[in-house]
């Protein structure tokens, strides 16, 4: 299609550079690459806010969790508490958006870094999900996976009452609890082997699977421009398929509020909120 050189108004700060990233998408065949940043407006926070800036969440290692009866206890107490608030989280514009230019074919693969199944419940089934998914548990011993809703409602049964209203959900769907109160938390087994169960996420000092990143590395390598949503790319588990695609001269494009780590590598910078830009580069290309 034909992309008029200075869109309708759009209310956003940026409408020349909306434009740009219009006719960048309007090549067909990108792949977007999302962070954080597209389910704030969900409802989940960001690890960093719009200046790039930790928010102080101090997120569990894998070395922590398998090496520490404690801090198993500590992380699915907190998780547990905070999962009633992190499983209601819906699809926002953005993340809907992205679903209509991959349905127009526009866009023709998502990777994320989120772990929230939010591009799945807007209808991005095959999304790839790079660090894997909260919804999800899997047995370290058998290997056995199983849904978070079924663990839930074990952790429930062993610690009734444990939930308290008023809690406030951090970057990785839990929430800060006193010592005193973690000390009791009475964590479930495997339902098969008795082993430890673990969210089927990638911690942090864990490595996404190899045959994951390859699977990536593919789909970055046959993309015609490569869209960064949401990211500041502060890790290099994202940051990598950038540098992929700018060695082998693909555009890219980054829409993050804030700084990142691959503005340098970027041919198209725009500092917009996610929603509403999406939803209106979908209205421009007529996917809306």
């Amino acid at each position: 299609m034909d992309v008029p050189e200075t869109p309708a108004p759009t209310g956003l700060a940026d409408p020349e550079g909306l434009a740009e990233l219009v006719r960048l998408l309007d090549r067909r065949g990108a792949v977007v690459l999302s962070g954080a940043g597209l389910s704030t407006e969900s409802g989940i926070p960001d690890y960093r806010g719009v200046t790039g800036r930790s928010r102080g969440a101090s997120p569990m290692t894998y070395q922590e969790f398998t090496g520490s009866e404690a801090a198993r206890r500590r992380y699915w107490a907190r998780s547990h508490t905070g999962w009633p608030l992190f499983a209601r989280a819906r699809p926002n514009a953005g993340h809907r958006a992205v679903e209509r230019l991959r349905g127009s074919g526009h866009i023709a693969a998502v990777i994320t870094q989120n772990v929230d199944g939010l591009h799945g419940a807007a209808g991005t089934r095959e999304a790839v999900e790079l660090h894997g998914g909260l919804h999800r548990v899997v047995c370290l011993g058998c290997r056995r996976g199983s849904s978070r809703a079924e663990l839930d409602r074990r952790l429930d049964e062993l610690n009734r009452g444990f939930r308290k209203p008023g809690a406030v959900l951090r970057p990785d769907g839990d929430v800060r609890l006193p010592p005193e109160a973690v000390a009791g938390f009475r964590v479930a087994p495997c339902a098969d082997c008795g082993g430890v169960l673990k969210p089927d996420v990638v911690f942090f000092g864990e490595n996404v699977p190899v045959h994951r990143v390859e699977h990536c590395y593919g789909l970055v390598d046959e993309a015609r421009s490569l869209v960064v949503l949401g990211s500041s790319l502060a890790v290099l588990s994202g940051l990598r398929f950038v540098r992929r695609a700018a060695r082998a001269r693909l555009p890219v494009a980054i829409v993050n509020q804030g700084a990142t780590r691959g503005d340098d590598l970027a041919a198209l910078r725009l500092d917009l909120p996610l929603g509403p830009a999406m939803t209106e580069a979908a209205r421009l290309l007529g996917a809306a």
